[in-house]
C-alpha cells in the first residue's frame, strides 16, 4: 500500500514538472537591451492571452500578431518612459519593469556595468523638464506659494507649506487630463533598493500624506496641470531631499481606479475626487489596493520625474 502511495506521489509531481515545461515553453519573453532602450518579444504558441491587452510597464505593444501558431507581441521602450524603473548598485545600473496581463506577470530588465565615473545626474532643484513617452513634454517646478512664478527658495521649514506645480505641452494632441500616478521622497536623486524613502503618492493617485497632514490637491486651472500643496515633511531634516514622481497624461473621459486624482479630507473623513466629486466612489480603494478595468488602455504620455534638491528644517 506504502509503494503504491509513493508511486502515485511520484506520477503526480512527474505530471506537474510536465505541466511547468510545457507553459514554460509555451510562453516565452525575449529581450533585447540597447544603450537607451529595450525591446522586448512576447510570444505564446498557444494564443491562449490577447496579446493587444499586454502592456510592457504602462505602454502597449507597438506591434501584435496573431496565427494559428501563435501570437506575438513586441515592445520597444526608451529608458525613462513607460514606467521602466532605474536602479542603481554598487556594480551595476539595472532598468526594470514587467509584461502584465490579466492573469501573468513577466519581470523585464537590462542590466550594465556600472562605470567607475558614473555620478548622479544634477537636477535644477528649482525646475524639471522631461519629454515622456509619446512626444509629450513635461515639467515639474517648485512654486511660490500663489503660484504665480518658480519658487526663490528650496528650503522649507517644518510645517511650512511646498507649493509644487506638474504640467504638460498640449500640443495637438485630443484634450488630456493629467494625473500624479506615484511621488515619494528620496534622500538620493537615484531610487535603489536600499534608498530611504517617505512615501506622497501612492496606489495609482492616492496622496496618502494628506491622512496624516494637510497636503492636499488644488483646483486645476486647465487639464493639462496639477497643482499640488504640500505641508513640509518629517522626513531627513537638514538633508537634501528628492521628490520622484510618475507623470502620466490619460483620456479624462476614461478616469477608473487606476487613473484619478485622490486626497483625504480630514475634515470629512473620506476621500475626494479632485476633478469630479460625483465619482469619489474611485477613491474607495485608496485604503486597500486599487485596480482598474481590464480593458484595452492607450497611454497618450508619461514621464518619471526628479524634483530637487530641497531641504526641510525643524
Amino acid at each position: 500500500m506504502q509503494l503504491h502511495i509513493v508511486k502515485m506521489f511520484s506520477l503526480f509531481v512527474f505530471v506537474v514538472y510536465v505541466c511547468l515545461d510545457v507553459f514554460l515553453v509555451a510562453q516565452a519573453v525575449t529581450v533585447d537591451c540597447g544603450k537607451n532602450s529595450m525591446s522586448v518579444r512576447w510570444t505564446d504558441a498557444y494564443s491562449q492571452v490577447d496579446p493587444s491587452l499586454l502592456r510592457l510597464g504602462s505602454c502597449s505593444p507597438t506591434q501584435v500578431s496573431v496565427k494559428p501558431q501563435g501570437s506575438e507581441a513586441v515592445f520597444y521602450a526608451e529608458f525613462g518612459a513607460c514606467d521602466i524603473r532605474r536602479m542603481v548598485t554598487i556594480n551595476e545600473l539595472v532598468f526594470e519593469t514587467e509584461i502584465t496581463s490579466r492573469t501573468t506577470s513577466y519581470p523585464v530588465s537590462c542590466k550594465y556595468k556600472r562605470p567607475e565615473d558614473w555620478m548622479p545626474p544634477r537636477y535644477d532643484p528649482v525646475l524639471f523638464h522631461i519629454h515622456g513617452q509619446g512626444e509629450l513634454s513635461f515639467r515639474m517646478a517648485l512654486m511660490k506659494d500663489d503660484f504665480s512664478g518658480v519658487a526663490t527658495t528650496t528650503t522649507f521649514s517644518l510645517g511650512s507649506t511646498i507649493p509644487i506645480a506638474a504640467s504638460f505641452d498640449q500640443k495637438t494632441h485630443q484634450p488630456l487630463i493629467l494625473l500624479l500616478d506615484e511621488c515619494v521622497a528620496s534622500t538620493t536623486p537615484e531610487l535603489g533598493p536600499d534608498s530611504n524613502i517617505y512615501p506622497l503618492i501612492t496606489n495609482k493617485g492616492c496622496l496618502v500624506d494628506s491622512k496624516k497632514t494637510n497636503s492636499m490637491f488644488l483646483p486645476r486651472n486647465q487639464m493639462s496641470e496639477i497643482r499640488l500643496s504640500l505641508q513640509a515633511f518629517k522626513f531627513a531634516i537638514g538633508e537634501q531631499v528628492y521628490l520622484h514622481c510618475s507623470l502620466l497624461a490619460w483620456d479624462p473621459r476614461d478616469l477608473d481606479g487606476s487613473k484619478k486624482v485622490c486626497h483625504y479630507d480630514r475634515k470629512s473623513s473620506r476621500w475626494v475626487l479632485l476633478d469630479d466629486p460625483s465619482q469619489g466612489s474611485l477613491c474607495s480603494c485608496c485604503d486597500t489596493n486599487c485596480q482598474g478595468r481590464k480593458k484595452r488602455e492607450i497611454t497618450a504620455g508619461s514621464s518619471t520625474s526628479v524634483l530637487g534638491p530641497l531641504v526641510i528644517e525643524n
